[in-house]
C-alpha cells in the first residue's frame, strides 16, 4: 500500500507531498493527538545531529508521524524503538521502514513500560511529543531509574522555558527544580510553526537532557526536597517565612545559611541554595547502615555452621565464608521487583539486585533477617517462603544464601540511602536481560534468578501440566 513512496521522498518532503501522503493513509491531523508534522527536512537532519549518534545507540522515538526525524536517525545505524499511537501512521511507518533496526510500537507513550528498555541498554529518547501531555511524557521517561542517558526533544515552547528557566525568572518553578535536580537542560533553539503540518497555534522549542553527574550536586532526601519547592511554589507570591511556618525550620537562621533574605520568595532560591535548606530540614545520611564497616556477620564454616562473628570489613577483606539472603517480591501481576543499589554501597553499587537482600548478622538465623531486611529496606512486612539454598563461591560473594519469594503490590519505601530506585519487571524481561547485559547486576542476583529458574523447572518436570 505504501511501497511507492521511497527514502527519496523523506529527504524532499514537501507540503503537497505530506498532504498526499496523509490522504493516501486517510490520516487527518487531530488536534487532540498533538499531530503536527514536521516537513523541513533540513531542520530534522540538524535535530538528529544534537544526538551524535552512531551504530552502538539505541533510540526511543515517541511520537514519529510520518518518519521526519525517524529516517536521519536509521540512517546514523542506531537501532530505533518507535512509539506511535495512531495506529494508520504505525502501519505505514512498518511497511515503509521494513527490514530497517526499527521496531514500531503502536499505543501511548504514557502507557509504556519505560523499564522495558533497560535490557538495551542505556537509550538516547527523541521526539516531538504532543503538548497536551509531554510534561506527564517527561516525568516518567525521566524520572529515576530509568534507562534514558540523553533526551533531545521538541516541546511547546512555554514547556522549554520552564525546564531551563533560571532563578527570579517568571519561568522558574517546580518544574524546572524537579527536572535540573537529576539533569542539565540546554535550550537549543526555538522553531517556528512554519515548519509544520498543519502549523500549531504555538511556538515549539528544541531542548536537550543529559543527567547530572553522581557528585555533581550534594546529596539529599529527595522527598522533602520536592515537598519544599512545591509549598514554596503554590504560592509563589508569598514570601517563604510564611510558607515554610509548619516546616522544623528556623527560617532567618536559615535564610542567613543559604544566603538569601530573610524575605525571599521561592523563585529567589537558586537549585543548590534548595538543595541547602532541605539539608538545614533534614540532613542527608552520610552513607547506608548496609555499608557500616563495623557491623558483625555470622562467619561459618564450609557446611554452613557458625563459627563466630566478623566486621563487615574482615568478612569482605578475608573472603570469609558467612550468610545471607536474598528475597524476590511479585506483585498481583506476576512481576518481580527489581532494586537499583545505591551508589554508596561498599559492593557492586548501581547495579540491579534482588528486592531486597542483605547478611544475616551475629546471632541472627536467616528466616530472621529476611523480615528484617523487608522491613529495612521496603518498609514492607510480607509472608515469606524458601524458594531455594545456594552453596557459597565466588559468584555469591562467598556467601551461603536462602533465597525467598513473597507478594506485595506497594507502596514501597525503599532506604534511600541503600537504594537508587524499585522497579518492577516481567520474569521474561529480566531473563531477556541477564542474557543481554550480565553486567548490569549484582552476581549474587544472577546466581538467585538462575536457581528460581532452576527451581521453577524442576517443579514443572515434577509435576507436568
Amino acid at each position: 500500500m505504501f511501497g511507492e513512496i521511497g527514502t527519496e521522498f523523506f529527504l524532499s518532503m514537501k507540503l503537497s507531498e505530506i498532504s498526499r501522503t496523509l490522504r493516501e493513509i486517510q490520516v487527518s491531523p487531530v488536534k487532540t493527538l498533538g499531530q503536527n508534522f514536521l516537513h523541513d527536512q533540513n531542520l530534522a537532519r540538524w535535530i538528529v545531529q544534537q544526538a551524535e549518534l552512531s551504530a552502538e545507540d539505541f533510540v526511543l522515538e515517541i511520537g514519529p508521524g510520518l518518519g521526519a526525524l525517524t529516517e536521519p536517525v536509521l540512517e546514523s545505524g542506531a537501532e530505533v524503538l518507535a512509539i506511535e499511537k495512531d495506529g494508520r501512521l504505525a502501519n505505514f511507518l512498518r511497511e515503509h521502514f521494513a527490514g530497517r533496526r526499527i521496531e514500531i510500537v503502536h499505543g501511548d507513550a504514557l502507557d509504556f513500560e519505560m523499564g522495558r528498555l533497560f535490557p538495551y541498554g542505556p537509550t538516547k529518547l527523541l521526539g516531538n511529543l504532543p503538548y497536551y501531555a509531554s510534561t506527564q511524557i517527561l516525568v516518567r521517561a525521566l524520572t529515576d531509574p530509568t534507562p534514558i542517558k540523553l533526551a533531545l526533544l521538541m516541546l511547546q515552547k512555554e514547556v522549554a522555558a520552564r525546564l531551563s528557566a533560571a532563578p527570579r525568572s517568571r519561568d522558574y518553578g517546580i518544574l524546572t527544580l524537579v527536572v535540573q535536580s537529576q539533569w542539565r537542560v540546554e535550550y537549543l533553539r526555538t522553531v517556528p510553526p512554519s515548519v509544520f503540518l498543519p502549523q500549531p497555534e504555538v511556538e515549539s522549542a528544541l531542548v536537550r537532557l543529559t543527567p547530572r553527574a553522581p557528585n555533581e550536586l550534594p546529596e539529599h532526601d529527595r522527598e522533602l526536597f520536592i515537598t519544599l519547592i512545591r509549598r514554596g511554589f503554590g504560592q509563589r507570591r508569598k514570601q517563604l517565612a510564611k510558607l515554610l511556618k509548619e516546616t522544623p525550620c528556623d527560617w532567618p537562621v536559615a535564610a542567613e545559611q543559604i544566603g538569601v533574605p530573610v524575605t525571599a520568595r521561592a523563585e529567589e532560591l537558586s537549585l543548590e541554595q534548595w538543595i541547602a535548606l532541605t539539608n538545614i530540614i533534614q540532613p542527608a545520611t552520610p552513607f547506608a547502615k548496609g555499608t557500616d564497616p563495623n557491623e558483625l556477620f555470622a562467619v561459618v564454616d564450609e557446611k554452613d555452621q557458625v563459627t563466630g562473628a566478623a566486621t563487615r570489613s574482615e568478612v569482605h577483606g578475608n573472603n570469609l565464608l558467612h550468610r545471607a539472603v536474598h528475597i524476590f517480591i511479585f506483585n498481583s501481576a506476576g512481576e518481580v521487583l527489581l532494586q537499583k543499589r545505591s551508589r554508596w554501597k561498599d559492593r557492586h553499587p548501581n547495579l540491579w539486585d534482588s528486592s531486597a537482600a542483605g547478611h544475616v548478622g551475629a546471632g541472627e538465623d536467616y528466616d530472621a533477617t529476611a523480615v528484617r531486611e523487608l522491613k529495612e529496606e521496603l518498609g514492607i512486612t510480607s509472608s515469606l517462603t524458601r524458594i531455594a539454598k545456594l552453596g557459597a563461591s565466588a559468584e555469591t560473594g562467598h556467601e551461603f544464601i536462602w533465597l525467598y519469594r513473597g507478594e506485595h503490590d506497594g507502596p514501597f519505601i525503599p532506604a534511600s540511602a541503600e537504594i537508587a530506585g524499585v522497579q518492577f519487571f516481567s520474569p521474561t524481561a529480566i531473563t531477556q536481560w541477564i542474557e543481554r547485559r550480565p553486567d548490569d547486576f549484582a552476581p549474587g542476583f544472577v546466581a538467585c534468578w538462575r536457581a528460581s529458574l532452576e527451581q521453577k523447572a524442576a517443579l514443572q518436570r515434577k509435576h507436568p501440566v
